[in-house]
């Protein structure tokens, strides 16, 4: 949880502490001897406007008191509604503060939903308004933050944020980084101008710090310009270390040879169009010999860093090291729990990782009892168990979990799925074709509007509203490159339009994923260095915004589409933004 700034946070706290003294009845002056559990008692009894008054003082000595994680569940669900004036300032303040400290930012975001209609002084306003864009930061919303965080520096001028700043302006697309800056004032534009300039950079990092220079000689009274990023001065280290040579390990044959075609088309493509004449590729077949001769094939060639190999097996082997010969960025994830080897990065196009992301969205939405559609093979088992237990880990409950016989008719398994105990929210792993009967067989059983979360398996890329009409209303992420409308707003803000182009016109549909993860692979192989050295790095690529996980696994941040009249549309999360077509 990122925490607020020191000045701010001493600000604010100190007005929560003082607050009793503004209120009649005030709770510096009479609460020292109430017991919580008594008021909490009394507002069972009273009207809602004094029960809400009521608990908000059993909520606030509960939080003096040290037992912050039941002052933050009674704070939770107080209807703020029935608090006027001073009253539901001071329960936003401790609803704040008390999300901030124990990792909800949910609450936080709940507590700044109306920061104009709350009685603040100007010290309260600017740190709840920090405290909601930092909050919005953790639930993945960086628009939102950046604005929020950016109106705060504008008012303080306090470079202590600029840090959580650089990090919500790297989970931007293109299109809205520009939109940003076009809408903003002298600030902004100086930050969306500086994120440019490093995007464009590339892995040359002295190149890219001539133009930092450039760019601090013309915005030197700019907060960015007097203390860059902590990210950016990390990077200076690596001056002089750009990666210039990749060796790339795929199988000329053998059952994965299609995948590594697909897969090197992409590497290619990206390489001949990223106008960085500097880097050199080595193609070696990685389908004979062991992982020693194939380390021994690149460095004899001057590799700096490796991709691949593509096998499970091998990236498995890989992992259980203590350290990999060069840096690698395997193009699998292997079946360890984790991953042990300095040095060795994964990547891949995981189902799983999709289906813990569609847990934590339908969490975010509100849902709480869940069931599952999956097929039932072996890939169904996986992807239904990964959903299973991020679902658990945020303390939803599973009603029904149902295995279906891919080759049989949706109706039967879609009716055992919302049978019995009715979910509020269903996630399904399907390809189109059974996808398509899931929604209207939940109308004919009466529960037409029961949210569905679905992986990317369900869009095959080609919009055919005719076919997939059936599937409106459905949620499902997928790589930016597949919903370029939905994720980004049209084609022109994509990463790395121009391979898009190219991929798009020569592709094969079906491979096209492929393509785009090869793309991503050259950009994050290229910035391996960059990944061991600053924490938090991330790229935002063709198949999603990529982060290196702690353990070097890239971790895959996918966006969110809607199907409205069968096309892919954009999402967003309920109750931050107003969005009425979000469930």
């Amino acid at each position: 949880m990122l925490t607020l700034t020191r000045g701010l946070l001493a600000t604010a706290l100190l007005a929560l502490l003082l607050a009793g003294c503004a209120y009649q009845p005030g709770i510096v002056e009479r609460v020292t001897d109430d017991d919580p559990a008594s008021l909490l008692e009394q507002a069972q009894q009273q009207e809602p406007d004094q029960a809400a008054r009521t608990r908000l003082d059993a909520a606030d000595i509960l939080a003096r008191q040290g037992e912050r994680t039941q002052a933050l569940e009674i704070a939770r669900n107080i209807d703020d509604a029935r608090l006027a004036g001073d009253q539901r300032a001071r329960w936003a303040l401790l609803l704040a503060d008390l999300g901030e400290s124990e990792g909800n930012p949910e609450a936080v975001i709940r507590a700044t939903q109306d920061l104009d209609g709350l009685e603040l002084n100007r010290g309260q306003a600017l740190a709840l308004r920090e405290q909601r864009g930092l909050a919005l930061l953790e639930v993945d919303e960086p628009l939102a933050a950046a604005e929020a965080l950016l109106a705060v520096q504008a008012e303080s001028d306090d470079e202590a944020l600029n840090d959580p700043i650089w990090r919500a302006l790297g989970g931007l697309d293109g299109r809205r980084l520009t939109r940003l800056g076009e809408q903003g004032d002298a600030l902004t534009r100086g930050w969306v101008e500086l994120s440019e300039t490093v995007r464009s950079g590339g892995g040359d990092i002295e190149r890219l710090f001539q133009r930092l220079d450039d760019w601090r000689s013309r915005n030197q009274r700019h907060p960015a310009a007097r203390r860059l990023p902590a990210d950016l001065l990390a990077l200076r280290e690596l001056s002089g270390q750009e990666v210039q040579h990749i060796a790339v390990l795929l199988p000329d044959s053998g059952p994965l040879s299609r995948i590594a075609e697909a897969v090197a088309e992409g590497i290619r493509t990206q390489h001949r169009l990223s106008n960085d004449a500097n880097v050199r590729l080595s193609f070696i077949d990685g389908s004979s010999g062991s992982l020693e001769a194939l380390y021994r094939e690149a460095e004899n060639r001057g590799a700096q860093v490796v991709i691949g190999p593509l096998d499970k097996d091998r990236v498995s082997e890989l992992e259980r090291r203590d350290r990999v010969p060069l840096p690698t960025l395997a193009l699998n994830y292997g079946r360890g729990g984790s991953n042990h080897a300095e040095g060795l990065f994964q990547y891949g196009l995981s189902a799983e990782d999709e289906a813990a992301q569609a847990a934590q969205r339908a969490w975010r939405d509100g849902h709480r009892r869940a069931a599952l559609l999956v097929p039932d093979n072996d890939w169904g088992r996986r992807v239904g168990e990964a959903f299973w237990d991020e679902w658990r880990a945020q303390g939803g409950e599973v009603t029904k979990a149902v295995r279906y016989n891919p080759g049989a008719a949706a109706t039967e398994s879609t009716r055992r799925a919302i049978a019995e105990a009715r979910p509020d929210a269903l996630f399904m792993l399907a390809l189109p074709d059974y996808a398509r009967q899931v929604p209207p067989t939940l109308d004919y059983y009466g529960a037409g509007d029961l949210p569905v979360y679905a992986t990317s398996h369900l869009f095959n890329g080609q919009l055919n509203p005719r076919l997939d009409g059936d599937l409106d209303d459905v949620l499902f992420l997928d790589i930016p490159w597949q919903i370029p409308d939905a994720a980004v707003g049209g084609e022109d803000a994509l990463p790395f339009s121009a391979s898009y182009r190219a991929l798009r016109e020569e592709a094969d549909p079906n491979l096209f994923r492929l393509n785009a993860m090869g793309v991503d692979a050259f950009e994050l192989a290229r910035r391996l260095p960059q990944f061991q050295l600053v924490s938090g790095s991330e790229v935002f690529g063709a198949t999603g915004t990529l982060r290196p996980g702690p353990d070097g696994r890239i971790q895959r941040q996918l966006p969110w589409a809607r199907f409205v009249n069968g096309v892919p549309q954009p999402v967003l999360i309920p109750g931050i933004f107003g969005d009425e077509q979000s469930p």
